[in-house]
């Protein structure tokens, strides 16, 4: 959908960001704050700006600026509530700066108990199940509210929405303050399940009450969509996903400039599936594009729709680092890692002391093996502020490149000290431990990434990693499959699949797996991620797949399908393109419409072939000789030899010797070619 934005809409979204920015602010969510903030700025142009406030030349006349009318507070009742409540407003307020949430609350809502147990007796078990996943009713009902009343009373005095807003999040914040002291050390025997929010039950209870009263009085039109929000995210934490993404809605609706609500909607997508049902349910403003382009990247949908998205967002937001973030982040997706360093390096330089997303960019130049430039970016994050989860991420990743893997561990578990839910943390934890062959630690740690995010695909990669290495392949297929589900135009995740499915004997389904391996993998020799440019049909097969797949067929007997596919093994080295690599790139059912993609798979190795590239036939290469190749040749000389094709055999045993591979074997394959012909003569 194409963008076309005057001068009046370009206003507009100035008042509403600009209004978005403040209530955030004034509501104490400062990440959602900045985030509108952050967006307002990179719409103002830069001649508004008075470079040089000293200079004598009068200013030209210009008209006053006109009021945000969206600041006004638009419901009587509401403004009249906040007047009087201001000056608790502003106590209230100075409690939550200082970290005090539990007298933030008691400002608005004096408690009638202590939340500190008095008494040295343990809880209940029964308090804490409401908290953990449960199949059937008790999971939709962890934090619906007291279903069992006929009546959901409102607990709540009569206050604006904006007070009750701070006293109930303080609240909030306060129960999750609890249970992170509680959990006590990363990984320790106290963290999971078992240490819970305690404030979570009486707050979903509290706010159903309520907002069913609001409903009965026909007053949800006068909602703001703050409370909404604040019980949509109970409801999340309770696992109660339905009900959660309802209200979450309801709060997009009443209140879109509210980014927080929408990143709580994104984490309740789990599939481009989900993505496409819930953007129907949304309101038609610039606010869903933004998170369609934002659920895209997380989805790792690197399609031209989302490229032409983000293009006509950054039109409208020409210098927004967060957009900036997003189209770095699908070419990390995309595996094209210089254009995405690249992108990351310009955010570097403009903005030095923007954290945000810095771990991803430490992950690309993990990737790419530029220490000296992690190194830089290091001490660059350290300077600003060490004690940020995307620092320790970056600082990590730097020792892990210098294989000092107890280090990196380190500082992987003082960012998730720092931010239990960070989910880099727990992700490359999860790689070092299978690195330091602490098999049990990795699991955990990879389950924990999952718990945060399940679209993580690293994640549930790391866990068929782990049980493959405890020889556990049916619960590695499962998690294998799942990241496949995620990736399915990444060849790496099927040729695990593929093989989990070998180890297990399932020899049919494992050749299905790498052919899926081979149309994901193939890469067109121009790159064609760019919009407009069409790649060519010609493309190159991965030789270590095509040779595993011969393997596999050689395993069930059938020996002519076996040396078709050691003869395409053989032709990557040429980068011949012949009718049968055609025919075994269609042999899955769904390759059809994975082909737009598949480029996009492996767009960091087609820029590298795209340099090569040249319409001339006979300048463009293939692979070149690999043992994988050689492998192959060695094979079909031994089969024509069987079958009788001496000529066959000869060249390619001679072939053998001159790349110097193998050469023992050849050598003693020419003697037996020799010793057939003159048995023959």
């Amino acid at each position: 959908m194409a963008i076309r934005f005057t001068e009046e809409n370009i206003k507009e979204l100035r008042f509403r960001l600009e209004d978005a920015a403040m209530k955030c602010s004034e509501r104490c969510l400062y990440q959602s704050a900045k985030w509108a903030a952050e967006m307002l700025d990179s719409i103002v142009p830069a001649e508004q700006y008075d470079t040089d406030p000293d200079s004598p030349m009068d200013l030209p006349d210009a008209p006053s600026n006109t009021q945000n009318p969206y600041l006004r507070s638009q419901d009587s009742l509401e403004a009249s509530l906040e007047a009087q409540e201001s000056y608790k407003y502003l106590l209230a307020k100075s409690y939550f700066d200082t970290r005090e949430y539990d007298r933030c609350a008691a400002v608005f809502l004096p408690p009638t108990i202590s939340p500190v147990p008095l008494t040295s007796t343990p809880p209940k078990p029964k308090s804490r199940q409401s908290l953990t996943p449960q199949k059937g009713k008790s999971k939709a009902s962890a934090y619906s509210g007291v279903k069992d009343h006929s009546v959901t009373r409102n607990p709540y005095p009569r206050l604006s929405q904006k007070s009750l807003f701070l006293a109930l999040y303080a609240k909030y914040l306060a129960g999750e303050k609890r249970k992170d002291e509680e959990t006590e050390m990363v990984l320790g025997p106290a963290d999971g399940g078992s240490t819970v929010n305690k404030e979570l039950p009486d707050l979903a209870r509290g706010l159903e009450g309520w907002l069913a009263e609001r409903q009965e009085k026909g007053l949800e039109d006068r909602n703001q969509g703050w409370l909404e929000y604040l019980y949509g995210v109970i409801l999340l934490k309770g696992r109660n996903e339905d009900e959660a993404k309802k209200w979450l809605i309801q709060s997009v609706h009443l209140n879109p400039f509210h980014w927080g609500a929408w990143q709580e909607l994104n984490d309740l997508l789990a599939s481009t599936e989900d993505l496409n049902q819930v953007v129907k349910l949304l309101p038609l403003n610039i606010m869903t594009l933004i998170f369609r382009v934002y659920c895209s990247q997380e989805l790792y949908q690197a399609t031209e729709d989302t490229y032409q998205s983000l293009s006509e967002l950054e039109m409208i937001f020409p210098a927004s680092a967060f957009l900036k973030t997003q189209r770095a982040l699908l070419y990390y997706h995309s595996k094209d890692f210089e254009e995405a360093s690249s992108i990351f390096t310009d955010i570097l330089v403009t903005s030095p002391h923007r954290l945000d997303s810095l771990d991803h960019y430490s992950n690309i130049l993990y990737v790419m093996g530029a220490r000296p430039q992690l190194a830089f970016v290091a001490q660059i994050a350290t300077a600003t502020d060490k004690f940020r989860p995307e620092t320790c991420c970056v600082v990590g990743n730097y020792y892990s490149l210098k294989s000092e893997h107890e280090k990196a561990v380190m500082y992987f578990r003082r960012a998730l000290t720092l931010d239990r839910n960070f989910l880099s943390a727990w992700t490359l934890m999860g790689h070092e431990y299978i690195e330091m062959k602490n098999t049990h630690a990795a699991i955990e740690s990879y389950r924990r990434a999952v718990d945060v995010n399940r679209k993580d695909y690293r994640a549930w990669y790391g866990l068929g990693q782990a049980y493959e290495v405890l020889d556990m392949s049916f619960y590695a297929l499962f998690y294998y499959q799942r990241a496949a589900a995620l990736r399915p135009y990444d060849p790496k995740m099927w040729q695990a699949v593929g093989s989990c499915y070998a180890k297990m004997g399932r020899i049919e389904q494992s050749i299905k797996a790498l052919k899926r391996a081979l149309v994901a993998g193939s890469y067109y020799a121009e790159d064609t991620s760019q919009v407009g440019m069409g790649g060519p049909e010609r493309k190159i097969l991965d030789p270590e797949t095509l040779h595993q797949i011969a393997t596999l067929y050689e395993r069930l007997g059938d020996e002519e399908e076996a040396a078709t596919y050691m003869e395409l093994t053989l032709q990557q080295e040429s980068g011949q393109v012949i009718q049968e690599e055609e025919d075994a790139s269609s042999d899955n059912d769904n390759d059809d419409d994975q082909s737009g993609t598949d480029a996009q798979s492996s767009s960091r190795r087609t820029r590298k072939s795209s340099t090569q590239h040249d319409e001339d036939e006979d300048t463009w290469h293939g692979t070149g000789v690999t043992a994988t190749t050689s492998k192959a040749r060695l094979w079909l000389a031994r089969w024509s030899l069987r079958n009788g094709d001496l000529e066959r055999a000869d060249q390619l045993a001679g072939e053998l010797c001159q790349d110097g591979v193998e050469v023992e074997e050849a050598k003693a394959l020419m003697r037996d070619v020799r010793a057939r012909r003159e048995g023959d003569e």
